[in-house]
């Protein structure tokens, strides 16, 4: 077997931070007919580099092969669709954004965030590798192109003209070329202008126990530290940091041309790097003491479920997230303890998880069937969540979470 190496510096690969078994692609939802067909499984073992310090997987599919037709809507999430418009107001006022504009958006999904741009008459064009997802935003009047992102679509993007803000959001992770990515952005991009990136922090995922957030798809995971190195390869500069809720902890980053003089960097930036040097982040010994914890996690979902089934009480899942698949897999969990799981996306409706072949139906099962306990997948979602379904209080039901320890409330 070759050896692995890191995609950023090429350094050997051979310190594990978590090594999660072996499971199937996070978002390879099953059929009915695919239920009586074998399904791949590969392993699921995230690496630390000790040279760039770039948590990652290895790669076993391409992006092809994972995102050409995607089950993923973000507009399904109402939360999410805020989060967005607060996003498109804040930077539109920030940048003076108008009619002579242009926003780019990479993974631009179904126009959930696009839409909020096109309402202020400034021009967008949205990057989306799914064609049934691109198609749904195209729907709404919003550009957008099918296709993958990087340094030669970023050539064809900037003779056509070059964009004031580029946006990524919870893309940068799904990049196994980081650097044709990142060279992308470099050409895209104006002398002045400015991208922003969002995805779940390192830190917060260490400091949470947020394995399941580790899958296929998610072909690396950031700290402010690689980040920055990365960019750095490419005359590019972080200059601001949000630290964000979402997904149990984000960062958005705003990155420039190193030559852009227009932007200073902020203390956010400043004070971010201390808190990941306090935090350990730049010890090898902080990443490896992870996986003790994950499995602390794995033994706590397991004696509940395993409780809950000799005490005669019913357990349904909501949701059907790709972090979700990543718990049940690792957890070796079927449908013997957790009955079905229901999502309001009809796209995944009547599908079936993958590996662990639970069931998806529509959030009005669990006012049919009245489960003791719902346990609630896309954590990070709880408390919408919770308040959607306040309903099952009604018959006595609980809900539960099972990251960063299970939560019964």
């Amino acid at each position: 077997m070759a050896e692995s190496k890191c995609r950023n510096c090429s350094f050997p690969l051979t310190r594990i931070f978590a090594d999660l078994g072996v499971s199937p692609l996070a978002n390879s939802y099953l059929t009915n007919e695919q239920l009586h067909k074998m399904e791949p499984f590969y392993p699921l073992c995230a690496y630390v580099c000790e040279a760039c310090l770039l948590v990652q997987l290895e790669e076993f599919e391409t992006p092809e092969a994972i995102f050409s037709d995607y089950a993923y809507f973000s507009s399904f999430s109402t939360s999410w669709l805020e989060h967005a418009r607060t996003y498109a107001e804040n930077i539109a006022k920030r940048l003076q954004l108008g009619s002579a504009s242009k926003v780019v958006e990479i993974a631009s999904n179904d126009g959930y965030l696009l839409q909020y741009f096109v309402a202020k008459g400034i021009p967008v064009l949205g990057i989306e590798p799914a064609a049934n997802v691109a198609e749904a935003a195209v729907a709404k009047g919003i550009p957008t192109r099918v296709e993958f992102f990087g340094r030669d679509s970023a050539a064809v993007l900037a003779s056509e003209g070059k964009a004031d803000l580029i946006v990524g959001n919870n893309v940068f992770a799904h990049v196994p070329d980081l650097h044709s990515f990142v060279e992308g952005i470099r050409r895209l991009l104006k002398p002045h202008g400015v991208v922003t990136l969002e995805f779940p922090h390192l830190l917060r995922l260490m400091a949470e126990n947020q394995f399941d957030t580790i899958y296929h798809e998610h072909f690396s995971y950031f700290s402010l530290i690689a980040v920055e190195e990365i960019f750095s390869r490419f005359g590019l500069a972080v200059f601001d940091v949000d630290e964000l809720s979402t997904h149990g902890g984000s960062l958005r980053i705003y990155g420039k041309h190193v030559a852009c003089a227009a932007y200073a960097i902020t203390e956010k930036v400043l004070a971010l790097r201390r808190s990941e040097a306090s935090a350990g982040l730049h010890s090898l010994d902080t990443y490896q003491g992870f996986g003790s914890r994950v499995a602390e996690v794995k033994c706590g979902l397991l004696e509940f479920l395993i409780d809950c089934r000799h005490k005669g009480k019913s357990v349904a899942g909501y949701g059907a997230p790709a972090k979700g698949n990543t718990l049940l897999n690792y957890c070796g969990v079927g449908p013997d303890l957790i009955a079905y799981t229901v999502d309001r996306s009809p796209h995944k409706q009547g599908l079936y998880l993958p590996g662990s072949r639970i069931p998806i139906y529509g959030p009005e099962k669990i006012y049919e069937t009245r489960p003791d306990y719902v346990l609630i997948l896309p954590w990070n979602l709880k408390d919408e969540i919770s308040q959607q379904m306040s309903q099952i209080r009604g018959w006595g039901g609980s809900f539960a979470v099972p990251i960063p320890a299970l939560q019964i409330f």
